[in-house]
Formats: structure tokens, sequence, C-alpha cells
């Protein structure tokens, strides 16, 4: 009936080992292009950066997707999980420069021990479609993208503000400044204007929004709430305050959703870029000071926010559009010139930041805005209310004194549109895709500089533009300015010597379209395969961090969507439903040091007993931190192959999806794993014990549509009605509310009722062994190892398992217990047929032993709640 089990004990190396062996000689996972009558489904995790070890948030984010990959084979469908690897990026060049080696060696030498850590957690992942971002044969497509994008407009460069580091001499991002200075060299950093390319997603920003709707239900709310913010549609005006210098008439124009407010206006603030700062600055040395000063420090919006807001007046007035009134212009450091305009009006009394700018250099506040029961307007103090905009009416604003909100826009539209001064107009908070990188580890932007016919785009037919990739970066600029045999090239247009462009991509641009390349991955013809395209996509589940909810996700929306433009694919979004994962959370032990700083110890240096910790190599205290999210700076990080090696892949799986649900953080323990660990060895006693109690048994007696199942003992009518109601919670939790956790609860209920049935006869081991099937069929699906292999001992084809058949007649109920009380005290309990007359259950209530010695004297009550209980009062 059965393989010979000669494994009693669980030994899971053994075990896991002998799986994935077979997993890998027969291709288990591997997928085609071509069309089945199946139905499709593809699963597909966030693809990891190369950093060459795996953290514990990568094995629970695969681990999820695995358990949904391997639900969806056993009900049938054609699955695809593919995986690759995020391999450009700043990591690895830091990596290269610190350890003097290339990026490329140490990015692949990371993806050989990585893909080795991800082959250990048993996942069926399709690596025929294997890939990684940083290889010619995938990044000659984005190229090409690029080069269709720019000939239809949606490409296009201009200058843009950055952080220089004038000692690297090199562009850094926004977390490489550290308090003001290059996170290396230590150097004041400066904002420099370079000419960067763009991608107008601006021009999908509409679609981008609507779109949003459509994956309500499917995505999770808070990212689709944080996307809808973050593209920030928001109707206003454009203003034009005119003014003239050296007899040249101009305007300056800034976007505000406060027209209403116009009146307030009491100052105009540029950016130190802004013509008319630098006009002044050629006037004043202390304006010029000041202009070079804001150059300094960082261009992140979050730090510009945080900063202190100072200014200088230039000297220079504009003319108010509506009362033609000078308003002063000041540079300010909060102003960027990469912004829109590089200008904004100042509106203290009703804008907060602009009412902290105003006190403190003493310029005018003016009330323009009444909010009726509020109290006396003061000057000094901000108070929310001062930014009301919806619940007030204008004064001290002449010709829109008692207008409302609306009511004042529409009027102050009508008079600068006679004027010719300003217009309403739509404005995103969404901002153009910059994706110009000034660093060497990233794809080459296939563009020429010529001098004679300025940007060219690169043929074609000469892509791929290759990375060279024996390059030891020093962080010293960009290494690709040094390469002439990099840089050196022919003019496509007009044959001169010309400069390759030397950026290379942000590597969001590769995150951006990797989930449509794994459809046709290995296609040298073409960036996707269309067939394929159809066959796969949209991504049925898509799951990784929250963290990602912004940028990635609305970058790859974009590309999803100019992809469909291009005929690339169908539909209109990249990723059907989206399931975000919590992080895993630890704890985290330190001591504070004499200088101010921090030393952070790994948990297994630190002994805690009765609340109290200290560091075991000393023997002194160590305080207990916070619990947070693991990391590399905080030595809190488990290792996964180190809990692996202890207690197996299949263990680790079943932790990290029971333990939490998978939308909600996880608190890691190292005593939390016994617990999954001791319910795979109850299991593995139990299927053991079974296949034992069978190498006797005829297998045709095990069928179970030869038995009599409607007049099965109460003990086995019992489990397999535990047996039918688990396979139906967990096929509803996996299948409809993505519940990842309560499927394991429900099959240790369900080990748990199989344990404690006892029948031996030829129906009980059958009845039994449906139970066991079921739970080793479904136990796979999250220890698949152990699963499997106690389901091959029983002869059963782990390549060709199928989700347990629910039968719905096993799940009625024709018994029900009740319980009996006399004077509202419980004093006995009944097995009771359904159905039965209230006569014949107060009958049987007096029957139940013990009873009886309760109703002495008269029975004034007997009442009998259906299904429930029968009382007495006596």
């Amino acid at each position: 009936m059965s393989q010979d089990n000669n494994a009693q004990e669980y030994d899971f190396h053994a075990i896991e080992s002998a799986q994935q062996a077979k997993w890998q000689a027969d291709n288990r996972y591997q997928t085609t292009n071509e069309k089945t009558d199946k139905p499709t489904r593809y699963m597909l995790s966030m693809f990891p950066y190369p950093s060459g070890k795996l953290h514990m948030g990568h094995v629970r984010n695969y681990a999820i997707t695995d358990v949904l990959s391997r639900y969806y084979r056993q009900k049938g469908y054609d699955v695809m999980q593919p995986m690759g690897w995020d391999a450009f990026g700043l990591p690895a060049e830091n990596a290269a420069i610190d350890n003097g080696v290339a990026p490329h060696a140490w990015t692949f030498a990371n993806i050989d021990n990585m893909r080795t850590q991800l082959k250990a957690l048993g996942l069926s992942i399709d690596w025929s479609r294997e890939f990684a971002t940083c290889t010619p044969e995938y990044y000659r497509w984005e190229q090409w993208l690029f080069l269709q994008l720019y000939k239809k407009g949606l490409v296009y460069k201009k200058l843009s503000t950055v952080n220089w580091d004038p000692v690297d001499n090199t562009v850094l991002a926004n977390e490489q400044v550290v308090d003001g200075r290059g996170w290396r060299s230590g150097a004041l950093v400066e904002k420099r204007d370079i000419p960067m390319y763009y991608f107008k997603i601006t021009d999908y920003a509409d679609e981008l929004l609507e779109d949003l709707k459509t994956l309500e239900g499917k995505w999770p709310k808070q990212v689709l709430s944080m996307q809808h913010n973050w593209i920030g549609k928001s109707y206003g005006m454009e203003l034009d305050f005119t003014y003239e210098i050296d007899g040249q008439a101009d305007v300056l124009r800034v976007f505000t959703t406060r027209p209403d407010t116009v009146m307030g206006v009491s100052y105009l603030a540029v950016a130190a870029e802004h013509p008319l700062a630098q006009y002044a600055a050629k006037h004043n040395e202390a304006i010029a000071q000041f202009c070079h000063e804001c150059k300094q420090g960082s261009v992140a919006e979050a730090d510009l926010a945080k900063a202190e807001k100072v200014g200088m007046a230039t000297g220079l007035t504009a003319a108010h559009p509506i009362t033609g009134e000078p308003v002063p212009v000041w540079v300010a450091n909060y102003v960027l010139m990469s912004y829109g305009s590089g200008a904004v009006m100042g509106v203290p009394a009703h804008d907060e930041r602009d009412f902290e700018f105003a006190n403190k250099y003493r310029l005018s506040i003016t009330q323009v805005i009444d909010v009726k029961g509020m109290p006396a307007y003061d000057t000094t103090t901000w108070q929310e209310w001062y930014g009301n905009k919806g619940d007030g009416v204008c004064i001290n604003s002449g010709v829109l004194d008692g207008l409302g909100y609306q009511a004042a826009i529409d009027k102050v539209a009508e008079i600068v549109g006679e004027k010719g001064l300003g217009k309403t107009t739509t404005q995103y908070r969404l901002r153009d895709w910059g994706v110009s990188r000034q660093r060497y580890w990233g794809c080459p932007i296939p563009m020429i500089n010529c001098e004679y016919c300025g940007t060219v785009p690169v043929d074609e037919a000469d892509l791929p533009v290759v990375l060279p990739t024996d390059v030891v970066p020093d962080g010293r600029g960009n290494p690709l300015k040094n390469m002439p045999e990099f840089i050196n090239c022919t003019c496509p247009k007009c044959g001169q010597a010309a400069e390759r462009e030397t950026d290379t991509f942000d590597t969001f641009v590769e995150s951006s379209w990797y989930a449509q390349r794994f459809t046709s991955p290995h296609d040298d013809t073409q960036m996707v395969n269309r067939a394929a395209a159809d066959k796969w996509l949209a991504v049925d589940q898509y799951v990784g961090g929250v963290e990602h909810a912004v940028l990635h996700l609305l970058y790859a929306r974009f590309f999803h969507k100019v992809m469909r433009d291009e005929g690339l694919v169908g539909g209109d979004e990249p990723f059907a439903n989206l399931l975000a994962q919590g992080m895993v959370l630890a704890g985290t032990f330190y001591r504070s040091n004499a200088d101010g700083s921090t030393t952070y110890y790994f948990p297994h240096e630190v002994a805690v007993e009765n609340g109290e910790a200290v560091l075991i190599a000393d023997g002194k205290p160590v305080t207990i931190g916070k619990i947070e999210k693991m990391s590399k700076s905080k030595n809190n990080g488990v290792d996964p192959h180190e809990i692996i090696t202890r207690y197996g892949a299949d263990t680790v799986r079943l932790y990290t999806l029971f333990t939490a649900p998978a939308d909600q953080t996880l608190e890691w323990s190292d005593n939390g794993l016994k617990g999954p660990h001791n319910f795979i060895k109850k299991v593995w006693r139990l299927a053991n014990e079974h296949i034992d109690a069978l190498k006797t048994t005829d297998a045709a007696a095990l069928d179970i549509a030869k038995i009599d199942l409607a007049n099965l003992p109460k003990p086995a009518k019992d489990l397999r009605r535990k047996t039918h109601e688990t396979i139906a919670k967990i096929d509803t939790s996996l299948g409809e509310y993505l519940a990842l956790n309560t499927p394991v609860s429900s099959l240790m209920e369900l080990a748990n009722e199989i344990t404690g049935f006892d029948g031996m006869d030829t129906t009980a081991l059958a009845i039994k062994h449906e139970a066991i099937i079921a739970l080793l069929s479904m136990l796979a699906l999250y220890a698949p190892h152990a699963g499997e292999h106690l389901l091959e001992c029983l002869g059963f084809d782990s390549a060709n398992l199928t989700f347990p058949q629910l039968d719905d007649a096993a799940l009625a109920n024709d018994t029900i217990t009740m319980v009996v009380q006399v004077n509202g005290k419980v004093r006995g309990k009944m097995d009771v047929a359904t159905g039965l007359d209230n006569d014949t259950l107060i009958a049987l209530a007096k029957a139940v032993d013990g009873v009886d010695k309760f109703l002495t004297g008269e029975i004034k009550k007997q009442i009998v709640v259906p299904n429930k209980l029968v009382s007495f009062v006596v």
C-alpha cells in the first residue's frame, strides 16, 4: 500500500535535502508560455537586491508568495513564480569602493550565495526565468524603450538641483547627506544645477490617479491613499507679478492653491538660482554670499521642511496682479529652482511657514480671511484656524470682501484673466521622474552629446550601450568620465567625434518592468513577447514591503502604461492584487558610551533573567531597548541560515506565517520556533503510526466512496466533519482573504482531532486515512518538504498533489450537544438528534446522569432554548 518509511525520526536535514533534489531533477516548478486549458496564476514577490545575505523580511515575503503559489497549483492552476535580482545600484558601488573590487564581481558572487539560500527555503520558483538586471540582455530593452519614449516627447533633458560633494566631485543621494555634509568626504554639500533626463510621468498623472479606483478592494487602502496623496492633484491658479529690470519687462509667475488670499501677499520668495536673485547678487555682495550659502545643504523636501527658514531682501519689487502695488522680492533657502517656477508668494497671515518667516524678518502680516466664531487674530502666535480655507470669508481684500472661498477664487480668476496676469490651472504634487544618476554602477543612458548636433539618441542598431564591468570605483566622481574607450564615440547624426552620456539610470527603472520581462525573460528579439505577456499578465498576486508603496509601485504602474501604449502588453495595470507584508521586528540590547555613541549587542551575546540583561562576556548590565525593525545597525537581525540549520526550512516557514497576519508586523522570538517545530514532529509521528497501521490493510478498503457515510459511528462522523470543516476554512482563508496565519491553527486543530481518534476497524482507518491525507496535503503548502515526503510514503505523487475535495455532506451535523441546567447551574450535557420537539428534549434532559438528584420538589418552569440548552427551575 505504501512506500517503506525507514526514517521514524524527523530528520529535517535529510528530508529537505532529498525533496529539493527531486524538485531540481524533474524541473518541478518550470513553466512554459504555451497556452493550456488550465487557468493561470502569476505570483510574484518583489525581487531582492543581491546584498549577499537573506534577512527575515525576505523569508517572510517569499514564504507568503510560495504558500499561495502551492495552493493554486493544488487547485489546478498553471502557476508561475519567478525570481530575479535587482542588481544595479549604489550599495554595490559603495561595497566595491570599500573592498577594492568591481561591483560586477561583488554582485554576482552575492547572487550565487543568495540563490543557494533561497533554494534552501524550499520555494517553488521557476528558476529557468531567472535574470539579473545588470546584464546587457536585460537592460538593452530599457534603453530601447527609453529611445521610443524620447521620440514621443516623453523623455526630456533639463537642469536639476542636486546635492554636490565638492571634494569627491560627485552627486549625492539625499540619504548620503548627513548634517549637510557628504557621507564620505565630510565636505559641506552644495546645491548644484546639472542637466538630467526626465520621464514625463506627469503626462500620465490623471490616468495614474483615476485607475486607482480599479484597484480598490484589491490593494491595501493605505497604499492607495499614499499613491493618491503622492500624485496630489490640486486646483489652483497661476498669478503673474510684473517687474522691470534695466528697461526689460518680465513676470514673476507663482502657483497657488489659495488665490482667495492674494490680497494678503506681503512678499515674494525666489530660489537662489532665480534670475531675480542672480541679478540682485551681481549688485550686492551680501546677497551673493547668501545665495552661495543657499546652495549648500540637502535638496530633499523633508530636510528643507525641517531646516530653519532664512532669507534676504533683494531690494527688488514686483507689481501685485490686482492692486498693482509693489511687493518686495526676497531670496529664501526654502525655495528650489527645480520646483515649479522657483518662486512662491508669501501670505503670512494664512500659511504657517510664511507666518514664521514674516515674524522672523518683521514683514507685514495682514489678515484677509475671517472664520466666524474664532478668536481675534494674533500676529504673534500661529493658530490652526488661520489656515482654514473652506469656512472663511474675505476681509481687508477690497473687491473680494465678504466673498467665500470659491466665490473669491472665481472673482480673482475674472480679474487677472481680464488683465492677462493669471489663469486657473491644475497642478500635481507629482513631479516628472528624474532618471539620471551620476554613478557608475547602473544602466547607461543611450544618448550622445555632440558639439554640433547637441543631444542625439544612440541608433537602435547600436544597442545595447554596454557598461564596462571591470571597473573598480574609488568614490571620486563617475569613473566612466575617465574612460576614453567608453566615452569617445561618433555622432550618429553628423559623423563627427562626440561623447557618450556617462549618466546611468535610476535603479527604479530596472524594477519598473521586471514583472513584464519575466513572461519572456530570454527573448533576444523584443522587450516582451506579447503572446507570453497576454498569457500571464497582469500579476495576479504581488507581495512586498509597504515601504515600496509609493515610488516603486507608482513607477511600475507608469511603465506598464507606456509599454501598453507601445503595444508590448495589454491591460492598464501591472498588479491585479497587492499584499503589503508587515515588517519583522526584534528586541535590541545596547550600552550608551561616554562619548555619546551607542554599542548594540546581538541577542546571543546577552543573558536575560527577571527582566534584566547582562553581557555574557563581562557579566555587566546592558539596556534592554525597544522592539525595532531588524537591521545590521542595531545587531538585532536573525540569520535565516542559522535558524534553518537548527530547525529546518519547514519550521521557519510555518513560524513566519503562523505568528502574525501577513500584513502586520511580526515580533521575532527564538522561543516561538519551538511550537511550529513540535507541530511538524507531531504530524510526523501521527503519519508514521498511520503508515504502520496500513501495512496489513488492503488499499481498496480505504476507498471512502465504498463506505456507508450516512451511518458512521459518532467519533468517525465527528472526525470527518472536522476534516471537511478544515478544508473549507483553509480554502476560504487562502483563496478569498489572504489570511495565511489562521490555516496553521486549523491544521493544528485537525491534527489534535486525529490524535484523539482511536478507531481501528476498516471504516475507522478509512476515515482517519482521509483526514491524514487532507492534513498532509494542506500542510505541504506551508511545510512542503515534510508534507510531500509523508504523502510519498503513503503512495502519492508529490508532483501532482491536489487540494482536498470538500464534501458538503460531511459538514452536516445531525447531532448537537445541549446543556442541562437546574436553577441556573449546569448539571449535565447531552448529545441529541437535531429537530427533536421540546417535550422529547425535556424528557431526555431529565434522564441525563446526575440531573435527577437536583430535580427535587415541584418543577416550576421547563425552558428549552433551541440547539443550546434545557433549563429547569425547581
